[in-house]
């Protein structure tokens, strides 16, 4: 896949990059073997969150421990914390956990608004002071609302913003990628698989390769990294065949549907929200069979407790109804359960 540089960093890498999140889900060693393949494949730039449990520490593992030239990679990873404190707090830890002197970027996690100098809470300045110190190259920001985004975007603070974007993006999104290229921001692309809804990556890849974007790829298993590593020598071209997948997705996929960020959790009555509100779709875009298991019919039975407190619906960046939601998915559940839907 063609280089792309990240607004003004002049942080150049594959747009082809190594999201962390899942190496949470296996071993030390699995992580480091994949982190390692991942660099000697090609990409050179990793994402994580000091939200995502042992992800920073297995990237430590990995490339902290002599044998790769730190300027060789980039390591980017965030801070959920609200206070200058926490955020102090959070970089000592992260720089810790991944065995490295400084992070190349670091980013407000989940921003709620657009941190600004003299705004009161003091974030954006702890920030300033942290690139000032050299432990972190540069100042990003992730968002999920995309008002909060465009702002980001125009407020000339940013040196890069990461917001979902995929071929289930709508024109606002589009925007947003022109509005980041305009003022030089880095584009760094997560969900670019819509939460796993998409199952066919050449296409995303191709789709995304029109675009001054940076895909972070959500790798966990082998197949995974080496899919997504044979698109660095063999780019996916978008023909009139992946032009058809992605039009055929668009037509089952564009609304109302759950991306599985998780950001609604926790429930109060212990639903499985992030993947109870979009069974439907998992059931039609994967093999059904696993999700009658008897794990799973419990999983969704809670949905039948679920009191419409609307602290989900609230906290949802996509502003879905919910409830709403999870009761369509479980009606549609039982009938795939009883056979009257027929899969």
């Amino acid at each position: 896949m063609a280089k792309i540089t990240l607004g003004s960093t002049g942080i150049t890498t594959e747009q082809n990059a190594f999201g962390a999140l899942p190496i949470q889900r296996v071993s030390a060693e699995t992580a480091v073997r994949l982190l390692r393949e991942a660099f000697r494949g090609g990409m050179t730039y990793f994402d994580t969150s000091r939200v995502y449990t042992d992800s920073e520490e297995k990237i430590g593992l990995a490339f902290g421990g002599g044998g790769i030239d730190r300027g060789e990679i980039f390591l980017a990873t965030k801070t959920m914390s609200r206070t200058p404190e926490g955020i102090r707090a959070d970089i000592e830890t992260s720089l810790k956990m991944m065995k490295t002197d400084y992070v190349d970027v670091y980013q407000i996690h989940l921003a709620p608004v657009c941190y600004r100098p003299g705004d009161g809470t003091g974030i954006y300045e702890c920030m300033e002071e942290l690139k000032a110190e050299g432990k972190i190259r540069h100042i990003g920001i992730t968002a999920h609302s995309i008002a909060v985004a465009e702002e980001c975007a125009e407020s000339g603070l940013y040196e890069t913003l990461q917001f979902p974007f995929s071929y289930l993006s709508g024109e606002r999104e589009k925007a947003l990628v022109a509005k980041c290229a305009e003022n030089n921001v880095g584009f760094i692309c997560m969900k670019a698989l819509a939460g796993g809804l998409i199952n066919h990556s050449a296409a995303a890849a191709a789709y995304l390769a029109q675009y001054k974007v940076l895909p972070i790829w959500g790798i966990q298993h082998e197949w995974e990294l080496k899919e997504f590593l044979s698109y660095i020598q063999e780019p996916p071209i978008l023909s009139g065949e992946l032009e058809a997948v992605i039009a055929k997705d668009r037509a089952e996929l564009t609304g109302d549907f759950c991306r599985s960020c998780g950001y609604c959790m926790p429930c109060p009555e212990g639903i499985m929200i992030n993947q109870c509100a979009r069974m439907s779709l998992l059931m039609r875009r994967a093999p059904h069979r696993p999700y009658l298991s008897e794990n799973w019919q419990a999983e969704m039975k809670k949905i039948e407790n679920c009191r419409e407190c609307g602290k989900c619906k609230e906290k949802c960046p996509y502003e879905l109804d919910t409830p709403a939601l999870l009761k369509k998915n479980y009606e549609d559940y039982k009938k795939i359960l009883s056979g009257e839907i027929v899969l």
